[in-house]
């Protein structure tokens, strides 16, 4: 039980190497989830391994007001008198001080939450954090990250993961399908005292900030860390992270002006959230033909701590690796995006769904695809039956393996595609839609994904025939096209432009393959319902503010929709 400066207790494990007699360096891990024996039993067959065998002691402790911790538990507690930093730099000093045999040094690292509290350890650090890991962390919560993209509210996720943290239990949907029970939810004002019987605090955080006001401006971690960087930090994120990938890319870009001594180092893999944690052989039923997992935890994160906490192997270099996949090779880059070896290309819709990097050309182009966008019938984020989030049996960590073809067949999804590729298309960089949309109504919801389309030849493994495979992808809400503090409503038929960020990827589209974007405005019960009529906050909204409508994807010379990639220079 650890003291920290208000007088509360916070309760730690500590783990050390059997028969050590040298003195080591301690490597820390916070978390709201708890420790039990079974759970680290597996991390140190997994998470821990490489890191236990060079030789560290590792400190497992409880956040304040979770599990054996005393105090009161607040969701990604706000920077005041005691927070994750003080809590942090208490603990660190207790460490130092009490446990036996330790080098004076001292490195934090961990996954989602625990990678948020890694980087809050970094804004006051103590003098003896000498190197983090920051992995797969949040970094704003209303444009990218776990509980909004773009302003959108991720429904399902929010809903399940603020009632599995704050009321102790995954929810439980009954028999039914969890996508009707959200098609049933209207007025979410007071989703939680309806559905629970209770007051969930992060649910009414969201009823009460719709949009980017101080409460989510405050909290953007990037900004609570110090500038210019002090600590060493090895950020780390997956291509199909489905909750943070946005927050590791993103801290490490705001930081990379702010990083004169070079002390950051970027890894970028082909995993879900916290995939490298264990066996990163497969992705879904996409194979790499390697273990990134433990290449990541051998080759890159135990040289990083070991340099760092004992002094001992080369400086690591600044810069990034990155997993390119559809090739399955690891690449290494000054920064990322690299800057050399790359053209940024247009990828411009068409008429009858042809993409191409061609302009558009008039004729059939000049007339716009449309389709009818009904919230009583939202696209679901699942083929068949959508799965809770949080029960034990959940697929939710690799829903974007899911074959998107399904989806291109409804009439509310456009398509956009390629002819079989006669050579290999490499995108390493950024990816960018650029959609020139109208709507009969006041407000839309658009989602662009760039998809690798399999071919159906025998030469592809039976799985993998003529499967969607989803390469970046995100979700915009319009009426924050202006500004996400201040909503506005579109005028109906008004053609506005939508810059949509997808982020970035590094992947290779091979010979023989198709590129494919679709564009649909629901996708449910991932993303929260749009009325398509405007409302100050569609937490308030009723079922009769609930409205079909048409929406227009242009395509002409003046309105020449379509994605922005960084395509990699022919080797």
């Amino acid at each position: 039980m650890i003291p920290m400066r208000d007088g509360k207790k916070l309760h730690a494990e500590v783990w050390r190497p059997v028969g050590s007699k040298t003195a080591l360096p301690i490597l820390i891990q916070r978390s709201p989830y708890g420790f039990n024996l079974k759970s680290v039993r597996e991390s140190f067959q997994d998470e821990f391994r490489e890191l236990a065998a060079e030789g560290f002691i590792l400190v497992l402790e409880d956040i304040r007001g979770r599990f054996g911790s005393e105090g009161e538990f607040v969701m990604l507690r706000p920077p005041g008198e005691v927070d994750e930093s003080t809590d942090a730099y208490d603990t660190i000093d207790y460490l130092v001080a009490k446990l036996p045999n330790n080098n004076g040094k001292v490195g934090m690292f961990g996954v989602s939450y625990l990678g948020w509290t890694t980087a809050m350890a970094t804004v006051h650090p103590h003098p003896a954090l000498k190197a983090v890991s920051v992995q797969a962390s949040p970094e704003d919560m209303f444009v990218g990250d776990d509980f909004h993209h773009n302003g959108a509210l991720r429904l399902s996720y929010a809903w399940e993961y603020a009632a599995a943290i704050e009321a102790d239990a995954a929810f439980d949907f009954g028999k039914g399908d969890p996508y009707q029970w959200y098609l049933k939810q209207f007025h979410l004002v007071d989703l939680d005292q309806r559905s629970l019987g209770r007051t969930l605090p992060s649910w009414q955080e969201f009823v009460q900030h719709p949009n980017y006001d101080h409460h989510w401006q405050s909290a953007v971690t990037s900004h609570l860390m110090p500038s210019p960087v002090a600590i060493p930090n090895l950020l780390v994120a997956g291509w199909w992270d489905q909750e943070d990938f946005y927050g590791p890319l993103t801290i490490y870009w705001q930081q990379q002006a702010h990083d004169p001594k070079h002390l950051n180092h970027l890894v970028v893999g082909p995993w879900n959230h916290g995939g490298w944690t264990h066996e990163g052989t497969h992705y879904g039923p996409y194979s790499f033909g390697s273990d990134t997992g433990a290449y990541f935890r051998g080759t890159l994160e135990v040289p990083w701590f070991r340099y760092w906490l004992k002094g001992q192997g080369s400086r690591p270099g600044s810069g990034a690796t990155v997993f390119e996949t559809g090739s399955n090779q690891w690449h290494a880059f000054d920064q990322w995006p690299p800057q050399d070896g790359v053209e940024h290309r247009r990828l411009y819709f068409h008429a009858n769904g042809v993409l191409d990097f061609q302009a558009p050309r008039g004729g059939t182009d000049d007339t716009p695809s449309s389709y009818v966008s009904d919230p009583a019938n939202p696209v679901p984020y699942r083929a068949g039956r959508v799965p809770s989030t949080m029960d034990e049996h959940s697929t939710w960590s690799t829903w974007l393996a899911d074959d998107q073809s399904s989806f291109g067949e409804r009439p509310d999804v456009l398509t956009w595609k390629t002819p079989p590729l006669r050579e290999a298309v490499t995108i390493r960089g950024q990816v960018l839609a650029d959609l020139f949309a109208a709507t009969t109504g006041q407000d839309a919801d658009w989602i662009v994904k760039l998809i690798d389309v399999y071919p159906s030849g025998t030469s592809t493994p039976p799985v993998l025939r003529g499967r969607q495979l989803m390469i970046a992808d995100e979700v915009f809400r319009g009426r924050f096209r202006k500004s996400f503090e201040h909503p506005s409503a579109i005028t109906p038929d008004e053609v506005n432009e939508y810059r949509i960020d997808l982020h970035s990827a590094a992947h290779v589209f091979e010979a023989g393959h198709r590129i494919l974007v679709q564009v649909q405005s629901s996708w449910f019960p991932l993303i929260d319902r749009n009325p398509q009529t405007f409302q100050a906050s569609i937490f308030e909204a009723g079922p009769g503010d609930y409205k079909a409508q048409t929406h227009r994807i242009y395509h002409d010379s003046t309105h020449p929709s379509g994605i922005a990639v960084d395509v990699a220079h022919a080797d």
